[in-house]
């Protein structure tokens, strides 16, 4: 007689995750468009613009060599490596790096950035998380047997953690700290002084600084992100998270790459070993020729991203927002007008606007009080959404 089936029980570290904050805003959004709704999404975090066609030719070339066909090197392709070595040397104020041991390509910086917990953290103990901030720095975490504590990111303090006011007690049970700048959400900026803190902080108390820097790419007015690997110490302390993602409009491709500290970065390729089988080889070829001859489209990327943060921030200001041009990232982050909360403001823009922004609790509790809007959308889905905005009393007030 068969044995009769029942539902089966999600694991432990899966019920610790917390509840998908948006699913109310995804049901109504999926409402609104079976109705016919025009709906524009400010709320993803994906480049709308194709990636460079040089960067496709290189794909497609590599493709048909039945030589990247088989299992890829899960450290990486010795020739990717040097590549990303070169970039770094030229980019970062002459940082040099052993290709060997101090770089590792990863299947996108989320993948290296959630499994890196796995290489240092034992059951209890901490990583110090900032807040609002991405979500598998928790996740990855959680999946390791640790336990998260959050650094609030303040506006008052540029939302920059205030490293003096973690508790002390988790501080010594802390192994991982996660730093994110340029900041998705907040789209803050950290100047060296900061990195140099952190430095001398984490040589302090025995940390690992888990620097995300998948948005360092994306400046504006001139800026250029420092890396944390520029300040002296860092690579005795340090491991930094890089992506072609936003760089190149590569989201999908899934390439990226972690650099720094040589004893995580083999604890690292360890941990991977065990669970993926590196990067396609055409990905890794292609990804090389994008950090080889990409300046030109990466340019002519961050000239397009700049009128649209001139057009929504304008238009914003202009309508009585308190809306302040981000110098990084492709967000921006805004405060909530009173009396609402930032999920009832989000789900105010879709029911009356047919507008998607993603409300700042998503990414912890310190989130709450804003929202964030996306400029992955062209100039006239912006200004289109400005005229929805405004036609709704321009600020809305509860």
């Amino acid at each position: 007689m068969l044995k009769k089936t029942t539902p089966f029980e999600p694991a432990d570290r899966l019920k610790q995750l917390p509840p998908y904050l948006f699913a109310e805003v995804d049901r109504k959004k999926r409402e609104l468009m079976a109705k016919g709704k025009d709906v524009i999404d400010l709320g993803v975090g994906d480049p709308d613009l194709p990636t460079p066609d040089f960067i496709i030719e290189a794909l497609n070339e590599a493709a048909r060599d039945k030589a990247n066909h088989r299992y890829a090197l899960d450290a990486g392709m010795p020739v990717f490596r040097d590549c990303i070595r070169r970039w770094f040397e030229k980019r970062f104020n002459g940082v040099k790096l052993d290709p060997e041991k101090e770089i590792l390509p990863l299947i996108g910086s989320k993948e290296g950035i959630a499994h890196l917990p796995l290489t240092l953290l034992n059951p209890g103990d901490v990583s110090l998380i900032p807040d609002p901030g991405y979500p598998p720095y928790r996740s990855g975490t959680l999946f390791a047997g640790g336990i998260p504590v959050y650094m609030p990111l303040m506006e008052a303090n540029a939302f920059l953690p205030d490293l003096n006011a973690i508790d002390r007690e988790m501080l010594r049970r802390a192994k991982i700290i996660y730093l994110n700048y340029p900041n998705n959400p907040t789209s803050a900026i950290a100047p060296k002084a900061f990195y140099e803190e952190a430095v001398r902080f984490a040589h302090e108390h025995g940390l690992l600084i888990a620097s995300d820097a998948a948005y360092c790419e994306v400046g504006f007015d001139g800026y250029k992100a420092p890396s944390i690997l520029e300040i002296d110490g860092a690579r005795e302390v340090a491991v930094e998270f890089h992506s072609l993602s936003k760089t190149f409009n590569m989201t999908g491709w899934r390439v990226g790459f972690a650099a720094g500290n040589k004893d995580v970065i083999a604890l690292l390729a360890k941990v991977k070993s065990n669970i993926d089988s590196g990067i396609f080889q055409a990905i890794q070829l292609a990804g090389k020729k994008a950090l080889e001859e990409g300046e030109d489209a990466h340019r002519k990327l961050l000239e397009i991203y700049q009128r649209r943060r001139d057009i929504l921030i304008s238009g914003l200001q202009r309508l009585g927002w308190n809306a302040k041009p981000p110098k990084s990232t492709f967000y921006c982050w805004l405060p909530v007008p009173p009396g609402y909360t930032s999920a009832e403001l989000a789900l105010k823009f879709l029911e009356e606007m047919s507008i998607v922004v993603t409300p700042g609790n998503g990414f912890g509790p310190n989130g709450e009080g804003y929202f964030r809007i996306s400029l992955t959308n062209p100039e006239e889905r912006l200004r289109e959404a400005l005229e929805r905005i405004e036609k709704n009393h321009k600020h809305p007030h509860k």
